[in-house]
């Protein structure tokens, strides 16, 4: 359970098209905050809230330099994010389906 509560918290926060689109513009390198605004019509505190959001659930790694702010994507969480994704969506022995096989015994015997 602790590690499907781990991975929501980065398709949640991929859930707001605006967050995804800076995840896409990461994708091609680090980027300074003033670059980020500069391609969407939002507030610096606005902008500071969707990179908190994408910070705290792993996906993007900050440092500051100077005055200001330079965000890039964190390799590790999203390999492993995509390992997760690929687990959840395919066949496998260890499905939590597969934990109680007698659980739905008979379910189709009725219809």
């Amino acid at each position: 359970m602790e590690s499907y509560l781990e991975y929501t918290k980065v398709f949640k926060a991929l859930g707001d098209p605006k967050r995804a689109m800076i995840v896409d513009m990461l994708s091609c390198g680090e980027l300074c905050a003033c670059m980020i605004l500069e391609k969407f019509e939002m507030s610096q505190s606005t902008l500071s809230h969707h990179m908190k959001l994408l910070c705290e659930c792993g996906l993007v790694k900050s440092r500051e330099k100077g005055k200001w702010t330079y965000y890039s994507l964190d390799a590790d969480t999203i390999s492993k994010t995509k390992q997760f994704f690929c687990n959840i969506t395919s066949n496998k022995e260890s499905c939590i389906c597969k934990e109680d096989a007698d659980f739905c015994k008979g379910c189709g015997e009725n219809e």
